[in-house]
């Protein structure tokens, strides 16, 4: 389950996190997706622009590292900071071969933990969540990423229980 309490800003940069991490139907994609965890090891940075019906655009800047924990596992810490704060994130994303899926489970200096079911499709893959903000009404998140030609490319979209939208992209460069 997933708690959404913190400002709808910060619940979206988790989701970067979340996002920033990665299903698959034989034993040859079972290896195949295997291979994709352990190809995000390493150090990250990224910026990319958040927008906000109702504050416009804002500048996100994140850094993380991505470490092997084992060959299904890898963990991740990082931090983002846009106008208004910053959001320290921690956990752990794994393919888990019996469910042919991905999970990712995430902690944060906010109120957003929880655990996110990833699908992938083709080089993407896309993380579907669902919290409750402060007052309790529902937020859907949905986070996709796709590594490609060295870059971790984040897109994602949180929208409220009054129906506003906040979308973001934030591209991520492999750092030595």
């Amino acid at each position: 389950m997933i708690t959404i309490k913190a400002m709808p800003r910060l619940a979206l940069a988790g989701a970067l996190f979340i996002a920033s991490l990665s299903f698959s139907p034989s034993g040859y994609a079972a290896q195949a997706d295997l291979d994709l965890i352990q190809s995000y090891v390493g150090n990250w940075r990224g910026r990319g622009t958040m927008t906000n019906a109702s504050k416009g655009n804002e500048t996100i800047v994140c850094r993380m590292e991505i470490t092997r924990s084992s060959a299904e596992k890898i963990g991740f810490s990082g931090r983002c900071a846009l106008a208004g704060g910053n959001l320290s994130m921690a956990g752990t994303m794994a393919y888990i071969v019996a469910a042919n899926r991905y999970e990712a489970i995430i902690t944060s200096n906010t109120e957003f933990t929880g655990t996110a079911i990833g699908k992938r499709r083709g080089s993407n893959v896309t993380f579907n969540l669902q919290g409750r903000d402060k007052d309790g009404k529902i937020s859907r998140v949905r986070a996709g990423f796709g590594l490609n030609e060295g870059k971790i490319v984040v897109e994602f979209e949180v929208i409220n229980a009054n129906g506003d939208k906040i979308l973001a992209n934030v591209p991520f460069d492999r750092r030595s």
